[in-house]
């Protein structure tokens, strides 16, 4: 049975830089067995945002990639500060937020990005938790996904 950190790199995906917090909170924090991490946005390789808004100048096609380099930019934060995914032992909760306009309604589509990559990582049985996507009329920065995430440690 292969690793998380075994099944990241079959992914041929590379993580961001772990990004730093640009307010008064923390990235992740550890209570017993859960790890919560903070809301993410698109950090690229480079470490730029990505921004837009999905049904205006962001595609839907473009927000899902959107939503899975928020969940690349959340596994670099894992890395960065628990040094391996496989540390996680099941994904519990994704609140996944998409900057849209007032009549975009494919919100689940949206954070499927972040949730297939998921899947990817910690397989089916534990990288798929309960999860909610919904619009909103902005996000910090015109991003045009924010999600934040809930984990079990083993």
């Amino acid at each position: 049975m292969q690793s998380a950190d075994e099944r990241f790199a079959q992914t041929g995906l590379v993580l961001p830089p772990a990004p730093k917090p640009l307010g008064v909170y923390k990235p992740y924090l550890i209570d017993g067995k859960y790890l919560y991490v903070s809301g993410h946005g698109p950090v690229q390789e480079n470490g730029q945002l990505i921004i837009g808004r999905v049904g205006d100048t962001v595609s839907m096609e473009d927000g899902k990639l959107a939503a899975r380099q928020v969940g690349l930019t959340i596994l670099a934060t894992l890395k960065a500060n628990i040094g391996s995914l496989d540390k996680i032992k099941r994904v519990i909760k994704v609140l996944g937020m998409v900057n849209c306009t007032t009549d975009f309604e494919k919100h689940p589509y949206i954070i499927n990005g972040c949730s297939e990559l998921f899947a990817q990582v910690w397989g089916e049985e534990n990288g798929i938790g309960v999860r909610s996507a919904v619009g909103m009329g902005s996000l910090p920065d015109n991003i045009p996904v924010e999600i934040e995430a809930l984990f079990e440690l083993h």
